[in-house]
């Protein structure tokens, strides 16, 4: 059956659990069906949505994404199984090769061969949520041993993907897709190359839930907001992931400049690459009509579950971003 439209807040709210707390219990009253979780440091999310789990009966919750580099499948599997009683139904794990700035910066781990560890890491989480017992020498990992109790409900596990090889193998492989930061050119591409992974699969590609983390922000004034998304994603598109993904995206010229300025420690150059046409092509600025408007594009292209992700540290430019979206608002 194909998904369903879906909207989710993003997660977590700040460094403090009540923070999220209180926006999960907004979320709920407002009529927000989803929160997924970035995973990217403290606070950590999988520990998060434990802990929030009890503050909202009726959310689904999910990761976009935990890097498979930094937890072995058992463990992903075990942490997946208490989530999965804690909100049976209703705990997706999306899984993912993160970046070299996250891996081999933050966490001293080589982003090697992330296709297939992305692959073989599902396929054994998977299989350790069924209650299989480990049997596994595959190219990047390997268990034997190791199993845990089914689950009444399985968890779901889904998969990131930027460009067509991962996306064919997400699609194919995984439960579900999920995107993050395309410019809206590449959008078409993307969801063609799922629906070849899906019937690689034998799946109906209709079938395959595809959620996005939009960055988005309600705003009267876009210049300040351009110049806001240009300092703080400029260096996502630095990093090697980003930039191959900008490139074949058709913005090869951008991304040459952007990987040019990173390396040379050349701020200006690096965010100047980012044109304001880019940024419009990427994020979601304007309006709350305009907005909306953007949002059901997307939909209409492909998107299943839509994550809204405020691209602002203004408590009010986020509450208002998230209003926008409410299912009242956004269904006018």
């Amino acid at each position: 059956m194909p998904p369903r439209q879906r909207l989710a807040v993003t997660l977590p709210a700040g460094p403090n659990l009540q923070d999220t707390i209180d926006r999960v219990t907004w979320a709920v009253a407002n009529g927000y069906e989803d929160a997924w979780f970035a995973d990217s440091g403290a606070p950590d999310s999988l520990t998060l949505a434990a802990g929030i789990a009890g503050h909202a009966k009726n959310l689904r919750f999910g990761v976009a994404v935990t890097p498979v580099f930094t937890r072995t499948p058992a463990v992903l599997a075990a942490t997946a199984n208490v989530l999965g009683q804690l909100l049976p139904g209703r705990f997706v794990m999306g899984l993912g090769a993160s970046s070299q700035t996250m891996m081999d910066g933050w966490h001293g781990v080589p982003l090697d061969k992330p296709v297939t560890r992305v692959k073989e890491t599902a396929i054994m989480v998977r299989s350790m949520l069924a209650g299989e017992k480990s049997n596994f020498q595959l190219s990047t990992l390997h268990s034997k041993g190791y199993v845990q109790p089914p689950l009444v409900e399985p968890v779901p596990v889904y998969l990131a993907a930027l460009r067509p090889k991962m996306i064919e193998m997400a699609a194919e492989i995984g439960d579900g897709v999920i995107f993050n930061l395309w410019p809206t050119r590449a959008l078409p591409k993307m969801i063609e190359h799922v629906a070849i992974g899906a019937e690689r699969a034998g799946k109906n590609p209709a079938d395959v839930e595809v959620v996005n983390r939009h960055m988005v922000l309600v705003t009267d004034d876009k210049p300040a907001a351009l110049a806001g998304f240009k300092s703080r994603f400029a260096p996502y598109y630095a990093t090697p992931v980003y930039n191959r993904f900008l490139a074949w995206a058709g913005y090869e010229d951008a991304a040459t400049t952007i990987a040019e300025g990173w390396a040379a420690r050349d701020r200006d150059k690096t965010t100047g690459a980012i044109t304001d046409e880019l940024v419009d092509e990427i994020a979601i600025i304007g309006t709350a009509e305009e907005c909306r408007e953007r949002l059901r594009w997307t939909a209409e292209t492909g998107i299943h579950t839509h994550i809204i992700a405020p691209v602002s540290a203004d408590p009010a430019e986020i509450r208002r971003t998230f209003e926008a979206f409410t299912p009242e608002n956004y269904a006018r």
